[in-house]
């Protein structure tokens, strides 16, 4: 799964961008990783580790729900959340 996001452009801030990605590890676990920063300029990244999908999961719908709060949009997505029910 991947979510990219943005901030809109405005004359007052700079444009800033929040990737976050989710990929399995070749041990069974699941790494999210958080990319942000200035768009066209090199970016932070951050990786935490989790062993089971359904809590990687939750925390990137975390960070996600956090940045929309902020004024961040989803620009791109690519793959689909597992129903956890």
């Amino acid at each position: 799964m991947r979510i990219y996001m943005q901030t809109r452009h405005s004359s007052e801030h700079p444009l800033r961008f929040f990737h976050l990605h989710l990929e399995p590890d070749l041990l069974g676990g699941w790494t999210l990783i958080r990319e942000s920063g200035l768009q066209g300029a090199r970016g932070q990244a951050t990786k935490e580790y989790f062993e089971h999908r359904e809590d990687a999961e939750q925390a990137l719908v975390k960070q996600r729900d956090m940045r929309l709060k902020r004024g961040y949009r989803v620009v791109f997505r690519e793959g689909e959340l597992r129903d956890t029910d």
